[in-house]
């Protein structure tokens, strides 16, 4: 198989390369009497020699169905034999697709359903229009099966969590399978993962009874931290017995500074106890 794909490649390249602009003998003799029957006609068929390539065109010219030269001609304007010249245009600039939503399954059994989209341009005209009959809609479907592929080897967390390594892993996988074609994959982005709404109520309770947890852990350390300052301000009241007294008098202005007719006097406990030992 390796070897069988080796000879398929080194076919190509040769079709590519190697074959650029050579012409059998009835070739050149077609061609001649295309030039000639130009001249005797001109300038009546300069308008059918003359073609115009846009800045973001490339022209790849066929003569007799072969490559006429190894490079793409343009842009500006090109010069082709009416008779036994065809040409492609192939735009350079930037395309993008939307790749539809693809029912996938997680590596831990997960449905769901992801979509993206891929920004591509033509590198190699040349390979573009030789190598692949439509490289935009083979880019499109290879681009669907790519993200199927990637996608399935990853759990849900990560599916979720790292969409940017995604990215980039669809993308060397596209470009790498696109460069025999002259496709340049720049970027990858995946856009929206839908969950089942079974699974998204699932995570949203799981969700809810981590927070309440969480709530109530803080709660107790909050709890404790509290107890453990009461205990110190209890110890440094004990201290010195004044400081109580001077504790309940900023109690009293506090309840007095709010309107309100009832006034509650706190009677010091150490008091209290010395009425009970009298009787």
């Amino acid at each position: 198989m390796t070897h069988h794909s080796q000879v398929e490649d080194s076919s190509r390249e040769n079709l590519v390369d190697d074959r650029a602009g050579k012409l059998s003998g009835w070739g050149l003799l077609l061609v001649t009497l295309s030039v000639i029957m130009i001249m005797l006609t001109f300038p009546l068929t300069i308008f059918m020699c003359i073609k115009v390539v846009q800045q973001y065109e490339r022209a790849v010219v066929f003569r007799l169905g072969r490559l006429t030269d190894k490079k793409p001609r343009g842009p500006g304007i090109i010069f082709v034999l009416p008779c036994t010249d065809t040409f492609v245009k192939v735009d350079m600039r930037t395309v993008s697709f939307g790749i539809p939503h693809q029912e996938i399954l997680t590596k831990d059994s997960v449905t769901v359903s992801v979509d993206g989209v891929v920004y591509f341009r033509v590198k190699c005209p040349i390979s573009s229009v030789v190598n692949v009959s439509n490289a935009s809609f083979s880019t499109n479907l290879l681009a669907q099966t790519t993200l199927r592929n990637v996608l399935g080897t990853k759990n849900l967390a990560e599916l979720l969590s790292d969409r940017e390594g995604m990215s980039r892993s669809m993308q060397v996988c596209l470009d790498e399978a696109t460069h025999p074609w002259g496709i340049k994959v720049e970027r990858v982005e995946i856009r929206d993962v839908t969950l089942p709404q079974q699974l998204q109520r699932a995570m949203a309770v799981e969700a809810e009874a981590m927070r309440e947890a969480r709530a109530k852990v803080i709660a107790a350390e909050g709890e404790m931290n509290a107890s453990r300052a009461l205990k110190e301000a209890s110890n440094v009241i004990a201290e010195s017995p004044c400081a109580l007294h001077l504790r309940y008098l900023q109690t009293l202005g506090a309840i007095s500074a709010q309107n309100c007719s009832t006034i509650i006097f706190p009677l010091p406990i150490d008091l209290i106890q010395q009425f009970m030992q009298s009787k």
